[in-house]
């Protein structure tokens, strides 16, 4: 359900299908993603699941789809 849900927010924001998103997709490496989009994912994950505020040690980790999973399963 997480995996699912991040997939669609990420092909929203990302421009990619969400069948091409793997747990494995790295933010940068993959998507493309620069510093200001991963500042406005970080912000859309803590609204969509409720997860309060990720701290910047938090974010500093965050590297592939996986990261987020598990980051949002320990919330």
């Amino acid at each position: 359900m997480v995996f699912e849900k991040l997939c669609t927010l990420l092909s929203g924001q990302f421009g990619v299908t969400p069948d091409a998103i793997t747990m494995d997709t790295a933010l940068q490496d993959d998507l493309n993603a620069d510093s200001l989009d991963l500042v406005e994912l970080m912000m859309t994950i803590e609204e969509t699941f409720d997860v309060g505020q990720i701290s910047e040690d938090a974010a500093a980790n965050i590297h592939t789809v996986g990261d987020i999973v598990r980051l949002i399963g320990e919330e």
